[in-house]
């Protein structure tokens, strides 16, 4: 009755595995001249295949997987663990030491991690369904209650709550920790799963932080920090297998707001870079090395606040300044330091390596990494040509209002 009340045709419901039926009734509504038809059609996921009926969830998005038993098959190796996991494991052991801390979701428990914690503590957990705008909402509630929500979905998706993030939770600067999953390049899931806009279009809220953590230790640290900053952050990591996470583990500490961290030092270019861009950059500042040209790396942490004392002496120092980030160009990380050398006049050669301004379609992360110049090989080309075709420029980054004198 309700669909008829809107002015639909409802049909159903059918069985959607009785392919006779299906087929029958998709014939006789192709008679129905006037008005939008609804058909009801109900299937089981997996049907047929009997692990798949057992695990719906886990073949929603099904990687390699042995036929007889079902079971994923994995190829990360021993000592490896994906992001998710660092962060599933980092979230329960905190709420073990602080009863306010809350986990939502928005129908994702399995991808984003949460099963554990649901498990651990089911009244702290909360799956809102597939409704991102109510999780965000949600949170900046409970969070106005004296609570630490932290809100684990993934970057795509919160495309979707941009409007409540912006109202009630930066409005309100409410210590809601918003934990990006699958952020930058995804793979297999092609152009609507990539998480790559997640930086341009939270860093220009008011109040918003945004950080993104080179390594599992970091990661561990972030979530930790974010919890206790009491303001709302965003944490973005990969899809996969988390880097240096075959690492020893050390207890989590606090990062300080805004901190970067000088990883290299060298005097011919400044290489700033963010998140899974760091171990690359790392990489190729060491093949840079063996060609004579010496490179500062900086793991920014946070693209947003920066670490403006950093980022403007390691320019001036250079001349030469190139950022790094596995998300989208424009508006993106490379755009903040554009905008922090603005603010202060500094006047340097600078290249942003990010992903372009077009959607980017299916492919394993390694293929598209490849193929985008954001692997180490095409790191270490980019920068070289750079500072080759740059060499003949003053190599000092000079101050428009200060008579040259370098940052200080």
């Amino acid at each position: 009755m309700l669909f008829e009340g809107l002015g639909f045709h409802y049909i159903g419901p059918i069985d959607g595995h009785d392919l006779g039926e299906l087929i029958s009734v998709l014939e006789e509504i192709r008679q129905i001249k006037k008005g939008p038809v609804l058909v009801h059609v109900i299937t089981k996921k997996g049907k047929g295949y009997p692990p798949a009926e057992a695990m719906p969830s886990l073949f929603h998005g099904i990687g390699p997987f042995d036929a007889t038993s079902g079971e994923p098959v994995t190829s990360s190796g021993p000592g490896r663990i994906t992001c998710t996991e660092v962060f599933s494991s980092t979230l329960l052991d905190m709420a073990g030491k602080d009863i306010r801390i809350v986990a939502i979701t928005a129908a994702m428990p399995e991808g984003t991690g949460l099963v554990r914690f649901a498990e651990a503590y089911p009244q702290r957990f909360f799956d809102v369904g597939i409704a991102e705008q109510h999780a965000i909402t949600f949170a900046a509630g409970l969070a106005r209650r004296g609570f630490k929500p932290v809100a684990a979905i993934y970057s795509t998706f919160l495309q979707r709550a941009y409007d409540q993030v912006f109202h009630d939770v930066c409005i309100e600067n409410l210590p809601v920790v918003i934990a990006l999953d699958r952020a930058g390049l995804v793979g297999a899931d092609g152009p609507t799963h990539h998480g790559l806009y997640d930086v341009a279009y939270l860093r220009h809220l008011p109040n918003m932080v945004v950080a993104a953590p080179r390594d599992e230790n970091e990661l561990r640290d972030m979530l930790l920090s974010a919890v206790n900053y009491s303001r709302p952050v965003a944490i973005r990591y990969p899809r996969g297998t988390c880097p240096g996470s075959d690492a020893s583990q050390r207890p989590s500490r606090e990062i300080p707001l805004g901190a970067a961290e000088v990883l290299r030092e060298g005097a011919d270019v400044a290489i700033i870079a963010l998140g899974t861009m760091v171990m690359p950059a790392l990489i190729a500042a060491g093949d840079l090395e063996k060609s004579g040209i010496k490179a500062s790396v900086i793991n920014a942490r946070f693209a947003k606040p920066l670490d403006r004392d950093c980022i403007l002496t390691h320019a001036s120092r250079a001349g030469r300044v190139v950022t790094i980030e596995e998300g989208a160009l424009p508006g993106g990380f490379g755009s903040a330091v554009l905008e922090l050398m603005e603010e202060h006049a500094l006047r340097c050669d600078v290249k942003r390596i990010g992903v372009p301004d077009r959607f980017i379609e299916h492919g394993t992360q390694a293929e598209l990494r490849s193929a985008l110049g954001l692997d180490s090989a095409g790191i270490e080309e980019t920068v070289r040509l750079f500072v080759e075709r740059n060499a003949r420029r003053n190599p000092a980054c000079l101050r428009q209002a200060g008579q040259g004198e370098l940052y200080k």
